[in-house]
């Protein structure tokens, strides 16, 4: 068992050490759902028949004429998402409770039964008071969430998959290196067609299932994360 431990420790150590004095690498698109959508050709679902003078009219309805719709409609195709995020929410909650209660019993005289127990009973105890008792509690909590989030950022995502029903499924990524520092940005989501702007674009509101990371891995990342024998000892350690 050490020595398993002492081999992972190793092990993540070179991948560290392969890093020193090196920029952080652009992750490649080779393998991924985007260079799949772009390399490969869909079938078309049917094969309409061409009259001898649809190649020279003018009103051609491919996405390619002048008046053709360019926005994205099938796997391959790309378009243009934007996230303007400007959230912000502010949530206090208070709550209060008090409870009191007494509650007490006494026999002065019970067919004669007080006066015949009281001289065996200790010293101070009698049946006058059998039972006397009381309790009180009191609960006060305060509470408040106060969040603003700002993020404006415009990337271009690819088509990777076209639902029966219509739907889009799209991919997007963008990286950006400066320095030695990597910016990462990834979207995916659904969409539909007609919710695809004439400028061939959509707003972030209008992808369902988004999912949107904005990140970095390099230097300045690397040293904002603490160590992983302190976050193992941070999980494991109950003080």
């Amino acid at each position: 068992m050490r020595l398993m431990l002492m081999s992972l420790i190793l092990l993540t150590a070179c991948g560290r050490l392969e890093q020193v004095g090196r920029a952080p690498d652009f992750t490649p698109l080779e393998g991924s759902y985007q260079h799949h959508a772009m390399y490969s050709t869909p079938l078309p679902e049917n094969a309409p028949q061409n009259g001898p003078t649809d190649a020279s009219s003018l009103w051609q309805a491919g996405s390619g004429s002048l008046f053709g719709d360019r926005r994205a409609a099938r796997t391959g195709d790309i378009l243009t998402v934007v996230i303007e995020i400007n959230d912000s929410a502010e949530i206090k909650n208070a709550s209060g409770r008090s409870r009191a209660g007494s509650e007490k019993m006494a026999v002065p005289s019970l067919f004669g039964v007080p006066e015949s127990v009281n001289p065996d009973l200790p010293d101070g105890a009698s049946l006058d008071d059998a039972v006397n008792t009381s309790s009180s509690s009191s609960y006060k909590g305060d509470g408040s969430v106060k969040r603003n989030e700002k993020l404006t950022l415009r990337v271009a995502a690819t088509v990777v998959e076209q639902l029966p029903n219509g739907v889009l499924r799209i991919e997007g990524q963008q990286e950006v290196r400066v320095n030695f520092e990597m910016r990462v940005l990834l979207v995916t989501g659904y969409v539909r067609p007609v919710d695809i702007s004439r400028q061939n674009e959509i707003t972030y509101d209008k992808i369902a299932g988004e999912q949107i990371s904005y990140g970095g891995r390099g230097q300045i990342t690397d040293v904002q994360q603490p160590r992983y024998g302190q976050q193992v000892a941070d999980v494991l350690l109950p003080f």
